[in-house]
């Protein structure tokens, strides 16, 4: 009979929904990950719930709408008693017991989400990226500024946006639905009406 203990040591390392899946073009669409990614619920108003974030991760509760980065780590704001925070995979851990510690007695709680969404980074000429998203998600990418989120659609599913530098935009959505958000962002870079010659 199987070890259960030695079956999770030998467990392959978390893959991503799409294994990384590409494509460039004149906008590249590329899966990212994989991705920490906690969600903490409580006040995000609350000078305790703000320190230990900070401490966690070493960035700021970003302002509404927002979105705070800093190399391989990302908080993002998703209403007023939720966060999204991304970290890498193999700091997930530590960031976790870093915020269960120092909120302990809290009104506050933390998920580990990393399984339950995928991520992407578009990345393109900022005009073209603009036009592409504009085609899929309800959003004026004319007006959207680094530093902003949008927890919106993209044609049909759920997902969440922001701008980390002009450029680029990363998104997460529910990871069932990853194949359907690449290829519509791979049909909407490729179509011939985005870029005239």
């Amino acid at each position: 009979m199987s070890d259960p203990v030695a079956l999770q040591m030998t467990a392959p390392a978390p893959v991503t929904a799409l294994e990384n899946a590409r494509h460039d073009g004149p906008v590249t669409v590329a899966e990212t990950g994989p991705w920490g990614m906690l969600t903490l619920r409580g006040d995000l108003s609350a000078a305790p719930v703000r320190s230990s974030l900070a401490d966690a991760t070493g960035l700021a509760m970003p302002e509404v709408r927002g979105v705070t980065v800093a190399g391989d780590r990302r908080v993002a704001w998703f209403s007023p008693d939720e966060a999204l925070i991304l970290v890498p995979r193999a700091n997930l851990a530590g960031v976790r017991a870093t915020l269960d510690g120092a909120l302990s007695g809290q009104h506050a709680l933390v998920a580990d989400m990393s399984d339950a969404r995928a991520s992407f980074r578009i990345a393109g000429e900022p005009a073209h990226l603009a036009e592409v998203l504009a085609r899929l998600v309800p959003v004026d990418m004319g007006a959207f500024a680094v530093g902003e989120l949008r927890r919106t659609r993209l044609a049909q599913v759920a997902c969440a946006l922001w701008m980390p530098e002009e450029g680029v935009v990363e998104l997460v959505c529910f990871r069932s639905v990853a194949r359907y958000v690449f290829d519509l962002l791979v049909e909407a870079a490729e179509s011939p009406r985005a870029f005239p010659a």
